[in-house]
């Protein structure tokens, strides 16, 4: 079974939006493989190694591609656990693949076909985003186009639709309409749903509302989530990407556990969709 494919079983991935130094890199790694440890969970620790859409050219990257890689094998050599990256140039795609567990194609990025053919042909498995135009529906053409360039399985992850005001808005549908429509697991992006865009400081920076991210998690694990994408890290506030809407590394555990008391509810009801 491959790192996105969870079975019955719920899966988290998390990690900081950034790659950071090893140091911190490695700390966020431990304690999530920890948490996931304890609640007994399969877990992928995410990372990126450059934001190419970041709201200003002046905002910071991350550390690029080869170091990124350098930084994402520290981690899965010291933590034992699985990493995940997401690419937006068809050339990263067989770079990346000697590094990496899966690959992650960005919701903005969703309908390149060379970056999603690419992405399938290392015959690694490849989450996608839901772009945020995209019905749920619409995500089999994405997913058709990853399996068969050869990936060997697929994830797609919800992270909310932008009505016009500044909001991505979550269709709770979406988790059944995907499973049904893709045929492969529907994750949550619960972190990157309460992101607020180009609403940071003088519009510079999206900020966020992750008061809200226990609510939306819930609600998601609940409408049928296979599992949670999750950005987190110990000081939010000096993170160099998004820290607006991270979470809190410390309430990491807890989130996971209310979600998994959600879906032991919905299991016994009788599901979701």
């Amino acid at each position: 079974m491959s790192v996105l494919e969870a079975g019955r079983r719920f899966l988290l991935i998390a990690g900081p939006c950034l790659l950071e130094d090893d140091r911190l890199n490695v700390a966020i790694g431990e304690r999530v493989r920890d948490v996931a440890q304890r609640l007994d969970v399969p877990v992928v620790f995410k990372a990126s190694f450059d934001k190419a859409n970041r709201t200003s050219a002046s905002s910071p990257r991350g550390p690029g591609l080869e170091v990124g890689i350098e930084r994402l094998a520290t981690v899965r050599a010291e933590t034992g656990v699985p990493v995940l990256t997401d690419i937006h140039e068809a050339s990263q795609a067989e770079r990346v693949s000697a590094a990496v567990d899966a690959i992650q194609i960005p919701a903005f990025l969703c309908r390149q076909t060379d970056l999603l053919t690419a992405a399938g042909r290392t015959g690694l498995p490849v989450n996608i985003k839901k772009g945020q135009w995209l019905a749920p529906e619409d995500m089999l053409h994405p997913v058709e186009k990853v399996r068969a360039a050869g990936a060997q399985s697929v994830s797609v992850t919800e992270r909310g639709t932008l009505f016009g005001y500044g909001r991505w808005i979550v269709d709770m549908r979406s988790f059944a309409i995907m499973t049904e429509t893709c045929g492969c697991p529907a994750l949550f992006d619960a972190t990157h749903s309460v992101q607020l865009p180009g609403g940071g400081v003088g519009g510079k920076a999206s900020g966020g509302e992750p008061r809200w991210i226990e609510t939306l998690a819930r609600a998601a694990v609940a409408a049928g989530a296979d599992g949670v994408f999750v950005e987190t890290h110990p000081d939010p506030a000096s993170a160099p990407s998004d820290g607006a809407n991270m979470l809190p590394l410390d309430r990491l555990e807890g989130l996971v556990e209310g979600l998994l008391a959600v879906r032991e509810a919905r299991e016994r009801s009788g599901g979701a969709g």
